[in-house]
């Protein structure tokens, strides 16, 4: 039986990625690149796969990381770019880096020359024809602008996001409530809230003046070429340009103190308070509220580990503010990644709301694996949440914390980290019987979610 073919529109990592597990699996793959007809702002080649940016795909230590547990069930999928990774790696310590020009040449050798793969070089400038009936689009954070307005007039005003303002997202577990407490503004109580919402760190008034200089001196990334005419939006303004504005600024804005007591020493008035929010269904992730930020990244862990309770902070995605382009995922697409809008069009990669090369891959195989697994008439199923390609998913599908009326932009593009899967059972004392020190609970808390997921997703692939 001769099966009609898949389009793939983009052959970045998330587009390589989906058309070589569609084509793994037998059904004919088209991959859709508009390079070199129609180049972008960043790319220098016209290679599949190519990395504008780093050349490293993080941690590759798959049981104490959850970007090597990624990496680990991209290869349990039969991974083209974790086969081409081992191939043309680099010394890199515990990472896994690449030499970059071997790696996209390497990537779009294998794809070029897989007998059931067809290329077309050329821009696609609106919604696939109607004959396309199994579209998946992974055209990454430049989405081509024709192709972005056909998305958004598809999904609506709210549908695609094209300024990208993060604030920092803490692990809750690596907050000292011994200094924070629990506690709304006024202890108002919200929908679905209990007037004790929000983490609390309190600064008197020298600690705040050593922040405010902190911030105003830390060192700063620049825009790139393509993001200068990009405007800042009042809503989302740099934590530091804030503080530039006068130094009591952030104490009547997103640090002010009102309405809030102190648990640990209610007859002291905190000078300024940083405040914590909810940040995904499990309760294991909170995000600085208003800290969206250009500092870099060890300026970042520098300046907010200052701030009383974070001292200890682990951090599972630092702050930015750049252009993107994505999709308001959790309203748009189902499980699967199909838009709900028009179930004919697949999502895979950074325009879904994930971070980083890896992820964008992840989300790639994903989305090859369920569009073939329909073509060939089956139903497709998403991994379990306690895996990395689960929680991933379940993250831009529905783990993040929705508006009363579930259409405000409060979605946030996630690299993968633990705290999007669900707490797991951790021992508490080892193989004598003694209790664990800090550093041994550390390690088994990290050993507990990589063996588990590890051992789900292989279940998962069997079924």
């Amino acid at each position: 039986m001769t099966l009609k073919p898949i389009h793939v529109i983009g052959a970045g990592m998330a587009g390589s990625e989906a058309a070589w597990a569609a084509a793994n699996a037998g059904v004919p793959v088209i991959l859709h690149e508009m390079r070199p007809v129609v180049q972008t702002d960043v790319h220098k080649t016209t290679d599949f796969a190519e990395l504008v940016c780093s050349n490293s795909f993080r941690s590759d230590d798959k049981d104490n990381n959850a970007v090597g547990l990624l990496h680990e069930e991209m290869r349990l999928c039969g991974s083209l770019l974790m086969a081409v990774a081992e191939q043309h790696k680099v010394p890199a310590g515990g990472a896994l880096a690449v030499d970059r020009d071997g790696f996209s040449a390497e990537v779009t050798k294998r794809i070029t020359s897989h007998p059931l793969i067809t290329i077309e070089r050329g821009e696609i400038d609106g919604l696939p024809p109607d004959e396309w009936d199994s579209v998946i689009i992974a055209t990454g954070p430049l989405t081509s602008e024709k192709l972005a307005k056909a998305i958004r007039a598809k999904t609506g005003d709210e549908g695609l996001a094209f300024f990208d303002a993060i604030a920092p997202i803490i692990h809750r577990d690596s907050i000292d409530m011994s200094k924070a407490w629990f506690q709304s503004r006024y202890d108002k109580v919200g929908p679905g809230g209990t007037g004790k919402d929000y983490i609390n760190c309190p600064l008197d008034k020298a600690q705040y003046e050593a922040f405010i200089a902190a911030l105003i001196t830390g060192e700063k990334t620049d825009f790139k070429e393509f993001e200068t005419n990009t405007p800042y939006f009042d809503g989302c303004l740099p934590i530091e340009v804030m503080a530039e504005r006068g130094p009591e600024t952030l104490r009547h804005g997103p640090m002010k103190p009102m309405g809030l007591t102190n648990a640990h020493n209610p007859t002291v008035k905190a000078y300024a308070v940083v405040q914590l929010r909810q940040d995904n269904a499990l309760g294991t992730l909170y995000n600085m509220v208003g800290f969206q930020t250009k500092l870099k990244y060890a300026e970042q862990v520098r300046v907010f580990q200052s701030i009383p309770g974070l001292e200890q902070a682990e951090f599972a995605r630092l702050g930015g503010l750049h252009r993107n382009t994505f999709l308001n995922s959790p309203i748009l697409l189902d499980d699967t990644l199909r838009l709900k809008a028009e179930p004919r069009l697949r999502f895979a990669g950074q325009i879904t709301g994930v971070e980083g090369y890896v992820e964008s891959g992840a989300m790639g195989i994903m989305a090859g694996r369920m569009a073939a697994a329909e073509r060939l008439g089956q139903t497709p199923k998403t991994p379990p949440p306690t895996t990395a390609h689960g929680a991933l998913i379940n993250h831009i599908t529905g783990g993040h914390i929705a508006t009363t009326d579930n259409k405000t932009q409060t979605f946030q593009p996630m690299n993968i980290n633990f705290g999007l899967m669900p707490v797991p059972e951790v021992p508490r004392k080892n193989a004598e019987g003694k209790s664990l020190s800090y550093k041994e609970k550390t390690v088994a808390r990290k050993q507990a979610y990589t063996s588990r997921a590890l051992r789900d997703f292989k279940a998962w692939l069997r079924g």
